[in-house]
């Protein structure tokens, strides 16, 4: 991890620039990669299911995006992993899914997805969206 942000204990401390990446489809990874980066945050990629937990755990992340409609992860068992833990719960989620599936949206507010949105608006606002959510966290913590 290439992290220039207090380097003091970290142990329970939120990493503020650090975004745990549950997505697997490379478009929507280089958006990610394309908006953020600029921006000095610090993008760590879950590749697998078991990184879900375990870089939630090694970085604290300021937050989390999931792909709900991601191939390779699944975004409902990833939401149980980190929502269903208390050392976890306060990280906020943004994910994106197709407009269409009432159920998945439903599903992932029931879960405790901070914020979701359409395909379309996460890749036309994807910065601004992430920006809202981590200062958000911020205000409230």
């Amino acid at each position: 991890m290439t992290t220039t942000y207090n380097q003091t204990d970290k142990t329970d401390q939120i990493d503020r620039k650090t975004i745990l990446v549950a997505v697997t489809d490379i478009f929507f990874y280089t958006k990610i990669r394309d908006a953020l980066l600029p921006k000095g945050y610090v993008l760590e990629r879950a590749r697998t299911q078991d990184d879900v937990p375990a870089k939630a755990e090694s970085l604290h992340p300021c937050a989390m995006i999931l792909n709900m409609n991601d191939e390779k992860l699944d975004a409902f068992q990833a939401l149980e992993q980190i929502k269903g833990q208390d050392r976890f719960k306060a990280i906020p989620v943004l994910a994106f899914a197709n407009h269409e599936e009432v159920e998945t949206w439903k599903r992932a507010k029931e879960l405790g997805v901070t914020k979701i949105v359409s395909r379309n608006e996460f890749s036309s606002r994807t910065r601004e969206l992430v920006e809202e959510l981590v200062n958000a966290h911020v205000i409230k913590s």
